[in-house]
């Protein structure tokens, strides 16, 4: 039986901002990377696709190795090798190699990545109370962190190399800290249940419901800016606007997000969480100026912010499988989400309009506001 209290929690937000800060830290360096390598944009893109294949790859496996060694073990495993992999990223000047050295970057990420969500939900549930959208937002507040830091060391001409070692020390710093209280045994009934089990039932329906929430977050990261610059006037030097504030907008909600599930209930907060997403989708559709649109943007990330928090909740709830396992396909099911949005998006730009793509999103996102009267979220403590 699993001991869960006050240094089990900070472990946990500590491993998720850990991992936040590992993820974004990778994102400066792909320009020097793009350079270092000689590559235009479509090598750089295909290579670029081994990163989310080692990730898709290594996601469905951690469930059982969680399962069967702990999650302590494999977070720490996963996060040494990201420690380790990311100066490489800095330092490899082959292309054969360097997308090698991708898919395992995105093995390890996508390892820490579920471990640490199944840490997330067995502490939540033994402890009673809702935690996850806390221990979500740090993972936010690390992606400002480990993106803000590589930049600062970079300006401050520190060098790809020395700016990454710095980012990985960071990193097992703070897993160092965590180490004593990440959880050494397997939950009872992960390790009492079978070791592989065909994602079926409530675990499909939350993990396609996570697929639609993560495809509305893909698609912000990759085509916020051309709408507001192609089609609201903004400079293409302003675009980034846009994400910046829906990032802002979610890491707030996710931060403040655990008091206002327990106030309300989960069911509740996903019900508003979704129209107020969708509403922010067809505001930015409708706008007719970039502050319109960016006002849009924010309320995208106000709703959306809890939604991914509280379909892993149910996940750790549900009875159809084991959680590790749960955890595990439905992490695997939304990521491809990520990976799917920016070129569905694109496909649906170009034979239609952008504007368009984000109106099917808003729609999109009151599917997953009428989910949450569906069965499953009802009588689940949600």
């Amino acid at each position: 039986m699993n001991e869960v209290g006050a240094p089990q929690r900070l472990s946990t937000r500590l491993a998720f901002l850990a991992a936040g800060l590992v993820v974004s830290a990778w994102a400066p360096l792909v320009p020097y990377a793009k350079a270092r390598l000689g590559l235009d944009e479509a090598a750089l893109g295909l290579l670029l696709l081994c990163l989310g294949g080692g990730s898709l790859l290594a996601m469905p496996m951690t469930g059982m190795l969680s399962a069967r060694f702990g999650c302590r073990a494999v977070v720490l495993c996963a996060g040494t090798l990201t420690c380790l992999i990311l100066p490489c990223l800095a330092l490899v000047d082959n292309p054969l190699l360097f997308g090698l050295t991708l898919f395992a970057f995105g093995a390890a990420v996508g390892t820490l990545d579920v471990a640490m969500n199944i840490q997330a939900v067995i502490v939540e549930k033994v402890s009673g109370d809702a935690l996850m959208s806390g221990f979500h937002g740090m993972f936010s507040a690390g992606g400002f962190l480990g993106a803000g830091s590589m930049a600062l060391l970079l300006w401050l001409d520190m060098g790809t190399l020395v700016s990454s070692i710095c980012l990985s020390l960071l990193v097992a710093l703070m897993l160092g800290i965590a180490s004593p209280y990440l959880l050494r045994e397997p939950d009872a009934s992960d390790r009492d249940g079978p070791h592989f089990v065909v994602p079926h039932g409530a675990v499909i329906l939350i993990g396609v419901l996570c697929f639609i929430v993560f495809l509305a977050e893909g698609a912000l990261l990759d085509w916020s800016a051309l709408l507001l610059t192609a089609g609201r006037g903004l400079d293409a030097g302003q675009g980034g606007i846009g994400y910046a504030a829906f990032s802002v907008a979610m890491t707030t909600g996710r931060l403040t997000g655990d008091r206002v599930v327990k106030r309300f209930g989960g069911k509740l907060v996903m019900l508003a969480g979704g129209i107020c997403a969708a509403i922010g989708f067809f505001a930015a559709v409708l706008a007719t100026s970039p502050i319109l649109a960016i006002a849009g943007f924010v309320l995208v990330g106000i709703g959306a912010s809890n939604i991914v928090p509280i379909l892993f909740s149910a996940a750790g709830k549900q009875d159809a499988m084991p959680a590790s396992l749960a955890i595990g396909a439905i992490t695997t099911i939304g990521y491809a989400g990520v990976l799917a949005g920016p070129a569905l998006i694109g496909f649906i730009a170009h034979a239609i309009s952008l504007n368009t793509a984000f109106a099917g999103l808003g729609a999109a996102m009151l599917l997953v506001a009428a989910s949450s009267r569906l069965k499953l979220f009802v009588g689940r403590g949600l």
